[in-house]
C-alpha cells in the first residue's frame, strides 16, 4: 500500500511504464542502502539519458526521488548526508511491495506511451502530473486556441528585435556599462572574500547593478502624464486614434490623459518598439520589461521576455554560475523572487510563458507554490495543444542551431523541469504587495496585499522603514535588550517597543526563555524543534533612500554541539557573519535599498538540546546593555 502521494501518483501509470520506472527507482535506492559511503551512488545527473528519457517524463517518478530525500543541486539530484536513510527505505519498500504484487498477479501489460523528448517533457510536465486532480473542463474553443496561438507567435517574433546588432549598440551607448561592471566586480570581490565558496558570478552582480540603474536612473513610471500646457494633473479619458508615426513604433493604443483645467488632452502612445522606448524612457510594466530585456541583451546577458496572462510582464536572466534562470522585475528592482506575484500581490496565475531568440518555455510552475489551483485556471487551451505548439515553435527556431547549442538548451530545460516539479516556499521578500504605480492603480489591480495580511505559509512581519526624523538625520539605529525584552529605536527619540516578536520580520519555533534561578534571559528554539529561525527586515526604498553603510552587532552562545548561524541577505547577496558580540561593517550593502538579518539555531545534545544554542543571552541585571544592535547610515536614492 502506498505511503506517500508520490507513490500513489506513480501507481497511476500504465503497467509497463510502472514496472520499467520502478526498476530504475529501486536501483537508485538500493545503491545508497548497500553503499552508504559511496558518493557516486548519492548523485544523479539530470542530463543522463536514462534519467531524462525513462524517468523524467513518467508521472510521479521524480516526486518519489524527492520524497526519498533527494534534493536539487544545479545539474544533479543529490541525496545529502543529512537525509534520512530510513525515509528512503520506507518509500523504497512501498514501491517494491506494489511492484511485487503486480508481478505476482501477472497484470496485463498496457501499451506504454512513446517516450517524451526532454524538451516536450519539460515544457508542460507539471501540468501533466497534476491533470488527474483537475475536474473535467469544457473543451476550449477553436477561437480561443487561435487567439492564444497569435499571442505566442507575436511574442516569439517580437523578441528577435533584441538581437538586432544596431539596436543593441544604441542601447549600449546609453548604458553606463563600465561603471555598472566595475560596481559588479567590486561586489563580487567582497562576496568572495566573505564566502570563498560563493557560487555567484559576475553576471549575477551585473544584473543587480543593471536593475538598480534602470529603476533609479533611466526609466520612469507613468500613471497619468502631467498636462503639457499647465503641468497640472490629468485623468484617463477615452483613447485617441494612433497616428502614422505611433503605428510605426508599434503603438496600437494611445491613452488620453485629459486636463480638467485646460480641457486639453495629453497623448500617451503605448509604444511597443524598444528602440523608441530608449528615447521616451517611460511607461508601465509593458514598456519597462520590453526596454529592460533589450538592455540585458545589449550588455551580453542571456535574457528572455516573460509574458503573464494575468496582465504583467518581466524578464528572466540566465545565470551561468548558478546554472538557472533568475526572475528579474525592473519595475520593482527585484531579482530572484518568483513567488512575489502569487503570494505578495495576490495574483491568480494561469499561464506564464518565456520567450527568447531560441525557444518558448512554459514557466508557470516557477511562479506558483500552489500548482493544483493554477491548473484549474488553465482553461484557455488544451494542455496537449499548448505542449505541442510551443515545442513546434521552438523546433522551427532551433533548426539551424549547432548541435552543441541544441544540447545546451535541452540540458537547461531538464534542470527547469526538476525545479518545476517541487513547489517552493515563499521567501520573506516575496510576501509584500506591489510598489510600482500609484496606490489607486495598484488597488484597482488588486496588487496591494496589506502588510498584516497572512498567506497560507507565513505571516508578513514587521519592517523597519525610516521615520521622518531618521530620514532627516540620515540614520536608523536599533538596539534590543533580552534582559528587558525591549527594542530601543535610538535614532527616533529612543522610542521603546516591548517584546522580541514585535519587530521581527519572520519567526519559526522561537521563544524567549527566562532562567529565574540563574537570572538569565535569551531567545531559543522551542523544545522538541530541530531548528529555530528569526529574521529582521530593513527597507529604505519607500522613503526614497538607500544604504551608505551598515554596522551590525549580534550575540549568540552555544554549548556542546549547539549551532547558531547568522546571515545577512540583500537581493541576491548573502553573507554569513559572526554572532560573537562584536560590531561588524558591511560595505557591500552600499547603494542597496533593503536587507534582512537572519539567525538560525540548531544542534545540541539530549533532552535539553534546545538550550544548547541561544541568542542574546544576558543577565537580568544587565538592563543597560544591548545584545543586538543595527546602525544604518543613509543617503538619497
Amino acid at each position: 500500500m502506498a505511503v506517500s502521494p508520490a507513490v500513489t501518483t506513480l501507481c497511476e501509470n500504465p503497467n509497463e511504464v510502472f514496472l520499467d520506472v520502478t526498476k530504475l527507482l529501486l536501483t537508485y535506492a538500493d545503491n545508497i542502502i548497500r553503499y552508504p559511503n559511496e558518493e557516486k551512488y548519492r548523485s544523479i545527473r539530470i542530463g543522463n539519458p536514462t534519467f531524462s528519457t525513462k524517468l523524467l517524463p513518467v508521472k510521479g517518478a521524480v516526486e518519489c526521488l524527492f520524497e526519498m530525500g533527494f534534493e536539487e543541486a544545479e545539474t544533479h539530484l543529490v541525496f545529502p548526508k543529512s537525509a534520512s536513510v530510513e525515509k528512503l527505505k520506507l518509500i523504497r519498500e512501498s514501491i517494491a511491495t506494489e511492484r511485487d504484487q503486480r508481478l505476482r498477479e501477472g497484470c496485463p501489460v498496457q501499451p506504454a506511451p512513446a517516450a517524451a523528448s526532454a524538451s516536450a517533457a519539460t515544457s508542460s510536465s507539471a501540468a501533466s502530473n497534476l491533470s488527474a486532480a483537475a475536474p473535467a473542463q469544457q473543451p476550449p474553443s477553436v477561437e480561443s486556441s487561435m487567439s492564444f496561438f497569435v499571442t505566442l507567435q507575436t511574442n516569439f517574433q517580437h523578441v528577435l528585435l533584441y538581437e538586432n546588432p544596431e539596436l543593441q549598440q544604441k542601447a549600449r551607448s546609453l548604458i553606463p556599462h563600465q561603471e555598472l561592471y566595475s560596481a559588479a566586480q567590486q561586489k563580487l570581490k567582497e562576496a568572495n572574500e566573505s564566502d570563498p565558496k560563493c557560487k555567484i558570478g559576475i553576471e549575477d552582480f551585473l544584473v543587480l547593478e543593471l536593475l538598480r540603474w534602470f529603476k533609479n536612473d533611466f526609466f520612469t513610471w507613468v500613471d497619468c502624464l502631467p498636462c503639457h500646457l499647465c503641468g497640472g494633473q490629468t485623468q484617463n479619458a477615452p483613447s485617441l486614434s494612433p497616428s502614422t508615426d505611433d503605428l510605426h513604433w508599434g503603438a496600437q493604443r494611445v491613452e488620453n490623459h485629459y486636463c480638467q483645467s485646460c480641457q486639453v488632452s495629453t497623448r500617451f502612445p503605448r509604444y511597443n518598439n524598444p528602440e523608441k522606448l530608449l528615447e521616451t524612457r517611460r511607461g508601465r510594466c509593458g514598456e519597462w520589461a520590453n526596454c529592460f530585456t533589450l538592455c540585458c541583451r545589449a550588455v551580453g546577458l542571456e535574457a528572455r521576455y516573460i509574458w503573464d496572462s494575468t496582465d504583467h510582464v518581466w524578464t528572466e536572466i540566465y545565470s551561468v554560475s548558478q546554472r538557472r534562470w533568475l526572475h528579474c522585475d525592473p519595475c520593482e528592482n527585484i531579482c530572484d523572487k518568483p513567488l512575489l506575484y502569487e503570494v505578495g500581490w495576490g495574483k491568480k496565475l494561469a499561464y506564464v510563458l518565456a520567450f527568447s531568440k531560441d525557444q518558448v518555455v512554459d514557466v508557470t510552475w516557477r511562479y506558483s507554490c500552489n500548482h493544483p489551483e493554477v491548473l484549474l485556471r488553465r482553461t484557455r487551451v488544451q494542455e496537449a495543444w499548448l505542449l505541442h505548439t510551443i515545442n513546434r515553435l521552438s523546433a522551427v527556431r532551433q533548426q539551424f542551431l549547432s548541435p552543441e547549442r541544441k544540447k545546451e538548451l535541452t540540458e537547461r530545460l531538464l534542470v527547469e523541469l526538476v525545479e518545476f516539479i517541487s513547489p517552493k516556499k515563499p521567501k520573506a521578500g516575496e510576501l509584500g504587495g506591489r510598489n510600482s504605480g500609484s496606490l489607486a492603480w495598484r488597488i484597482a489591480r488588486g496588487e496591494t496585499r496589506a502588510s498584516n495580511e497572512k498567506t497560507s505559509t507565513e505571516a508578513v512581519g514587521f519592517v523597519f522603514t525610516p521615520t521622518d526624523k531618521e530620514k532627516s538625520d540620515r540614520m536608523l539605529h536599533i538596539r534590543y535588550s533580552a534582559s528587558k525584552d525591549q527594542y530601543c529605536r535610538v535614532s527616533d527619540g529612543s522610542e521603546m517597543i516591548q517584546s522580541w516578536s514585535q519587530c521581527a520580520w519572520s519567526t519559526e519555533s522561537i521563544f524567549r526563555k527566562v532562567e529565574h534561578d540563574w537570572q538569565m534571559a535569551y531567545l531559543a528554539r522551542t523544545e522538541g524543534s530541530p531548528t529555530g529561525r528569526i529574521s529582521w527586515k530593513f527597507d529604505f526604498a519607500p522613503a526614497g533612500m538607500k544604504i551608505k553603510s551598515v554596522s551590525i552587532m549580534a550575540s549568540s552562545q552555544t554549548y556542546h554541539s549547539g549551532k547558531a548561524c547568522w546571515h545577512l541577505h540583500s537581493g541576491q547577496f548573502t553573507t554569513e557573519f559572526s554572532g560573537d558580540g562584536s560590531a561588524q561593517s558591511f560595505s557591500s550593502l552600499c547603494g542597496s535599498s533593503e536587507f534582512i538579518v537572519a539567525a538560525e539555531v540548531s544542534g545540541g545534545t539530549g533532552e535539553t538540546a534546545w538550550q544548547h544554542s541561544q541568542l542574546f543571552r544576558q543577565s537580568l541585571k544587565e538592563t543597560e546593555e544591548s545584545a543586538f544592535e543595527v546602525i544604518v547610515h543613509l543617503q538619497d536614492a
